[in-house]
């Protein structure tokens, strides 16, 4: 399903809702279990026994989701729940007020799990947002206006604004940073409208920070508007700050805070976001918030008034809220089916400043101390931050066939950046499978797919991640060899691609950080993974600071802009029987050189028509490559580091190793299977089986 679908989804699944109402009137009833309902057209004050309203609309389904939830509260305290309960919610929007809350007391049992789904060939919508009615066009804009009716009507359409008066906004009783239109995203005013200005030097490490800009780049005005943002771009980080003052003279901005400490890049790019004097193109709109006005530009052809305006008032749909400390879990409940849209994002009054994968950022959905539940054949789409966070002490929790988009930072994330202080508080044990999660950061660039901070014992499987503009799978959250909880997590049979897109620095496919045992990268397919063109490191599979005691096999990775694999530092990590195919500016690279061996390099595929075979430092030989394939498509001769083949052969490296064509069916068109006659059995790799990875048919949504 596409970003903007919702609209059209809704529109489907009513279709259906309205077929299976001329067909029958009963209800869908469970098997074994207890059964409510849920239904725009109900009544909190009725049962919710029943699908839809009866004759004399005396009795039917619940009108909330929150309804349903108490009324098996109420159920609980008569009698024992040893069956499985079921809520069928129908087709519609279901816009909260706020967050639907679970805490222990709603939980079910392993064998009486309780059950939030839609109902059958229907799709409910759990929103965040409000309709926005009643435009009128801005004055002097009026497009009943001779000059208008001069104009061709795509060009009329562009030009004109629309304003809507927002008294909430004014009481400072609402702000909103998203706005959508018809079930799409539209852009918050921004000059320039494409691209990006850039920085003249770096940016200070002052507190505040200052940022010399060129001429013309930045107003005076915007420091006086008070809530003017500078989206600013720097390695793998994004920062967003508001302009405090502007020297016009000097041609320097003081921001709002200081930059992170690493993020010293020369000449950085950077947009202005929510200037009044940026709407000046069609689909962008701004929000005053002072007078608590909304205007916007209508793209060609979109007539304002009639289209579906939402603006999103929460920023979290749903919470599990346990108490690992008071062992007050969260247990057996599962969400199937649903959507969850709309929701904000915001920052604080003196800006944020990433640090890495954006990963201090909520998510529309929460869960503290819940185990045993999951989130099944779900859609999380037009949300402002993270869909999904798991942490503080949940347990096997299943986050399962569920697809991911239009995200304004990343799809899940599992732990806490902390280790946990005693088992209760760890997060362990969680299975992330078959979901498709792309077209993220859209807001936090630096957000990934999924982020496991210290979190250990937990699948990665069958996953695809794509669009984003950093890296698809981060896990570990020490830098260096200090403490971990970030161990024995399998990553497996995901699909990963089209990384980076050009706009951030220094990522990969799969990342890592600090020391790792048990923990194993394995069958993912890694490809098209591209970096900042002045920037660097887009590689495949990244093991980065003190990633140590990791099995890295049976991947296959391409297309990855610096290298299929690279090890800042680290030790005794294992890469086996993996196929490295057309890196750009090299293939491995080894950054830093350490007194034990980094990484034991055997088995591998690796082939290439571009760069160096070897990059960084391989001077001091604390590392084991042997019985390896090497191929250069294009023939041409290539070195080992600083060696030929045969000097680096007497440096005891890739003594049983071959330089020969491994025979690909046809690697041009991304087809890497070995035809017959293939060298490659002669290094002892090992084929293996890539048509599992990725999302399994009957699992996705």
């Amino acid at each position: 399903m596409k970003p903007n679908g919702i609209a059209g989804l809704l529109a489907a699944s009513l279709m259906i809702s309205a077929i299976m109402a001329m067909a029958t009137s009963a209800n869908v009833t469970p098997q074994n279990g207890i059964a409510f309902y849920v239904s725009t057209e109900g009544n909190d004050a009725w049962s919710g026994m029943y699908a839809s309203p009866n004759a004399g609309r005396s009795d039917g389904p619940f009108l909330t989701v929150a309804a349903a939830r108490d009324a098996i509260r109420r159920l609980r305290t008569k009698r024992p729940l040893d069956e499985p309960v079921f809520v069928y919610i129908r087709s519609g929007v279901y816009s909260l007020a706020q967050p639907l809350v679970f805490s222990p007391q709603d939980s079910g049992t392993p064998s009486s799990p309780v059950v939030y789904a839609a109902y059958p060939g229907e799709t409910p919508v759990l929103s965040g947002g409000r309709q926005i009615r009643d435009w009128a066009p801005v004055a002097g804009a009026d497009p009943s206006s001779e000059s208008a009716h001069d104009l061709a009507p795509d060009r009329r359409d562009a030009i004109l604004k629309w304003r809507m008066e927002l008294p909430e906004v004014k009481e400072r009783k609402w702000y909103f940073h998203q706005l959508f239109v018809n079930g799409q995203r539209r852009q918050r005013a921004r000059t320039p409208n494409t691209g990006y200005f850039l920085a003249d030097g770096e940016i200070t490490p002052d507190d505040p920070a200052r940022l010399k800009f060129h001429e013309g780049d930045i107003h005076s005005s915007w420091a006086q508007a008070a809530d003017v943002e500078l989206v600013i771009l720097s390695t793998w980080e994004e920062y967003r700050m508001f302009i405090k003052a502007v020297d016009t003279t000097t041609h320097v901005a003081t921001l709002s805070t200081k930059r992170n400490p690493y993020g010293a890049e020369k000449n950085a790019r950077y947009w202005v976001e929510n200037a009044v004097d940026a709407l000046d193109a069609p689909g962008e709109w701004y929000l005053d918030r002072i007078e608590g006005k909304l205007l916007y530009i209508p793209l060609p052809g979109e007539d304002i008034k009639h289209s579906e305006v939402t603006a999103p008032h929460l920023q979290q749909l749903v919470r599990f809220e346990g108490s690992e400390e008071a062992d007050e879990l969260v247990h057996d409940i599962t969400l199937r089916d649903l959507a969850f849209s709309y929701t904000d994002w915001s920052i604080p009054p003196v800006g944020y400043v990433d640090m890495q994968a954006a990963y201090d950022i909520p998510a529309a959905v929460e869960m503290v101390g819940a185990t045993n539940c999951s989130i099944e054949k779900c859609l999380f789409t037009h949300l402002g931050q993270y869909a999904v966070e798991i942490h503080r002490g949940s347990k096997k929790v299943r986050i399962v066939g569920n697809e991911m988009t239009d995200l304004g930072a990343g799809g899940l994330k599992i732990g806490d950046p902390k280790d946990p202080n005693y088992d209760a508080q760890a997060t362990e044990g969680n299975v992330i499978s078959d979901n498709h999660i792309h077209d993220i950061g859209i807001v936090y660039p630096a957000a990934v797919g999924i982020w496991i901070g210290q979190s250990g014992g937990n699948t990665i499987a069958h996953n695809e991640i794509d669009h984003t503009f950093y890296t698809g799978i981060s896990a570990g959250w020490t830098w260096g060899y200090g403490p971990t909880a970030a161990r024995e997590n399998l990553i497996e049979f995901n699909h990963i691609h089209d990384i980076g897109r050009g706009m951030l620095s220094d990522m990969g496919c799969i990342y890592t950080l600090g020391v790792q045992p048990g923990t194993v990268e394995r069958n993912n397919i890694c490809h098209d993974v591209t970096r900042y063109e002045h920037g660097y490191g887009g590689w495949g599979i990244y093991t980065d600071e003190g990633s140590s005691n990791i099995l890295i096999e049976n991947n296959l990775v391409y297309r990855a802009q610096d290298g299929g694999f690279h090890q800042h530092y680290g030790r005794e990590n294992i890469v086996r029987n993996n196929i490295f195919s057309f890196g750009q500016t090299a293939q491995i690279r080894r950054t830093r050189q350490e007194p034990h061996r980094s990484f034991t390099f055997e088995h591998n595929i690796v082939c290439w028509k571009a760069g160096p075979l070897l990059d960084g430092k391989w001077d001091d030989g604390h590392y084991q490559l042997d019985s390896n394939l090497y191929f250069r498509f294009d023939g041409k001769p290539f070195q080992f580091g600083n060696w030929s083949f045969e000097e680096w052969q007497k440096r005891a490296q890739d003594t049983h190793s071959l330089i020969a064509d491994p025979l690909f069916v046809d690697a041009e068109h991304d087809d890497f299977r070995l035809s017959a006659g293939s060298p490659a059995p002669k290094v002892g790799f090992r084929p293996f089986d890539i048509g599992q990875v990725g999302p399994r048919k009957g699992s996705e949504r």
